[in-house]
């Protein structure tokens, strides 16, 4: 089968799902549920640009059907457990990997492992700030 005719099924499929979501409601939902994460940001005092943005993002997700990665549920562990620590790209760094690389490649595996980190970190962070808004959401 061509990657033309692969691409065109994808293409079907994803119009069948977005096709399905007007159908059964699925933006009124998301509308009235963006409101009402809005309406409990202004009362908590919240940013509602960024509470919105996050709204959004959970959204896409949502939709691409993205799953939290193996990393980032390590990392979220991890901070729930012991908070940040000092040695957090320590604790993460696969020891079995990192032993058999170069000089060079486990320097640029650690500061691959940092972004990663990092961006986990960022998420965390937002998650807990607006976790308030997702009960009873």
């Amino acid at each position: 089968m061509s990657q033309e005719k692969r691409n065109e099924r994808t293409l079907r499929e994803e119009a069948r799902r977005a096709k399905d979501r007007i159908k059964n409601g699925f933006w009124s939902t998301c509308q009235s549920d963006m409101t009402e994460t809005l309406e409990k940001a202004r009362k908590q005092g919240l940013n509602e640009s960024r509470a919105g943005r996050y709204f959004r993002n959970r959204v896409t997700a949502q939709i691409s059907g993205e799953k939290e990665d193996e990393f980032y549920l390590k990392v979220k562990e991890m901070l729930l457990s012991e908070g940040e620590v000092s040695d957090a790209i320590g604790r993460l760094t696969d020891r079995e990997y990192y032993d058999g690389l170069s000089y060079e490649e486990k320097q640029r595996y650690t500061l691959t492992l940092s972004e990663k980190y990092l961006r986990a970190l960022e998420r965390f962070r937002r998650e807990c700030e607006f976790e308030v808004l997702n009960k009873n959401a």
